[in-house]
């Protein structure tokens, strides 16, 4: 399973979630440009020294590359209404989420409608962090496929 971020712009979102992709297993594709330096101390501080422990891969269109994959792919957005839970996740998912400041791409929604998705929230809230989004949607992800990624002592 990956990650997906398009656009980041804050290092800490980023950063945390390198480590919750760290602790999971779970693969991290970037698209750019990226609203910070990946050397930043701030990335660096909030990924502290998982970054090194993800697979973490560079893309430079978002389309293009959904466009060429042959894995299954869905974008979170507080902009539609379907929620999360809807999803039947597979191991090898794309969960992509958009920028802190401006979001997904428009075109996005109506090249896919069928694979946008939300966490639910109380009426007339802006939106989740970041961090905190992806996180929820990668738990959910691999509760569904019983946390085969977990190391059992």
């Amino acid at each position: 399973m990956d990650i997906l971020l398009y656009k980041p712009q804050i290092p800490q979102n980023t950063g945390n979630i390198v480590r919750t992709c760290s602790v999971t297993s779970t693969g991290l594709i970037l698209t750019r440009p990226l609203g910070f330096s990946v050397s930043s101390k701030h990335l660096k501080r909030a990924g502290l020294d998982y970054w090194n422990e993800v697979n973490i891969q560079y893309i430079d269109d978002l389309l293009a590359y959904l466009k060429a994959t042959q894995r299954p792919f869905y974008f979170f957005s507080s902009k539609v209404t379907a929620p999360y839970t809807a999803i039947n996740f597979s191991q090898d998912a794309i969960l992509i989420f958009g920028s802190e400041t401006f979001g997904l791409p428009p075109e996005i929604f109506d090249m896919w409608p069928e694979k946008c998705y939300t966490i639910p929230m109380v009426s007339d809230a802006r939106c989740l962090n970041l961090s905190n989004s992806a996180a929820i949607v990668l738990y959910e992800a691999l509760r569904q496929q019983d946390f085969k990624f977990a190391n059992t002592n």
